[in-house]
């Protein structure tokens, strides 16, 4: 019997083919012979202690406009009608997406859930990095203005960022003469009641922001995302360019030091951000690009997630 792959995603008609990690897990999942289902977060129902979601069959396809083909919806019970789950809805990491890990935590036991929903639960992609702090540049998680305006006075040249955004939405670079420092402060604060994260503007950014991709706690790829001229955000959603790189020792001991973490919460897929030498963030929710990594370097990290998966599998 062929495995059962149920994915908690984002639409699949909106994704893109060329660059999209969860599309690549599920194109070699189909080609392993793995039968797929779709679905997001908002199907998810529990009533009296079983959950189910209404999902949609799905077949994908190299097709640009038409990535997935869907038979008819089907309601399958998660604990009982699928293999595995995986967990790859993009942030924000809202109550919703807490309450979604509660619910797949529900079903942990019975069905092989990637990422661990209750590893992802605890570890969101900027607090997680905060158990490491000698790998990471200066930083500060307040929203304590007075303390926000000590950090800057003694860094002078900040980055200021919301602790659950995602895709680089929402940073700001503040240099020590920047008047907008008020006004960006009672911005964040009006559109939420989370701190803010602070840290001191790493100049290495304009060589890049490289993004290691770990399996296991593992490194098994990487690549450099430069920003554009003048621009301190390299994500490649807002056009930062990909480029070939090799780890430095630098990067190999922020991998080795949170490695076995990761691995011991269960998170089996996760993408780490490193600049000049100083882990920034930790994607533990829908880590991207495996695709970008295959083009520059060969390295086919969806086929060596799903050699784990099966492994995983196999020993349950």
């Amino acid at each position: 019997m062929s495995l059962r792959v149920a994915i908690q995603m984002d639409p699949l008609e909106s994704v893109n083919i060329d660059g999209d990690t969860t599309f690549a897990l599920a194109e070699v999942a189909q080609a392993r012979g793995m039968e797929l289902f779709v679905y997001g977060p908002e199907h998810m129902s529990i009533e009296q202690g079983r959950v189910t979601a209404e999902v949609r069959p799905a077949r994908v396809q190299r097709v640009k406009g038409t990535p997935g083909l869907f038979d008819a919806p089907v309601r399958l019970d998660l604990a009982k009608d699928v293999n595995v789950i995986l967990m790859r809805q993009d942030p924000p990491f809202d109550m919703s997406y807490i309450t979604a890990c509660h619910l797949l935590e529900q079903v942990s036991d019975e069905t092989l859930v990637v990422n661990d929903p209750a590893g992802v639960r605890s570890s969101p992609e900027k607090i997680f990095p905060l158990m490491f702090p000698e790998l990471m540049p200066p930083t500060l998680v307040s929203r304590d203005l007075s303390a926000i305006e000590a950090f800057r006075a003694e860094y002078k040249d900040i980055i200021i960022k919301p602790l659950y955004g995602h895709g680089g939405a929402g940073v700001f670079r503040l240099k020590e003469d920047d008047s907008n420092f008020d006004s960006l402060t009672e911005l964040f604060f009006a559109r939420s009641r989370e701190p803010v994260m602070v840290q001191a503007f790493l100049p290495a950014v304009s060589e890049g922001d490289k993004r290691i991709i770990l399996i296991e706690g593992k490194a098994v790829g990487a690549l450099n995302r430069r920003p554009k001229e003048g621009q301190v955000r390299s994500n490649l959603v807002v056009g930062g360019t990909a480029e070939a790189t090799e780890l430095s020792d630098a990067d190999k001991r922020i991998c080795d030091a949170i490695g076995p973490e990761l691995k011991r919460r269960g998170l089996v897929l996760t993408g780490i951000d490193v600049i000049g030498g100083r882990l920034t963030e930790v994607n533990v929710t829908s880590p991207t690009g495996v695709q970008a990594i295959k083009k520059l370097s060969g390295i086919d990290i969806a086929a060596d997630f799903w050699n784990v998966v099966q492994d995983k599998l196999a020993s349950r």
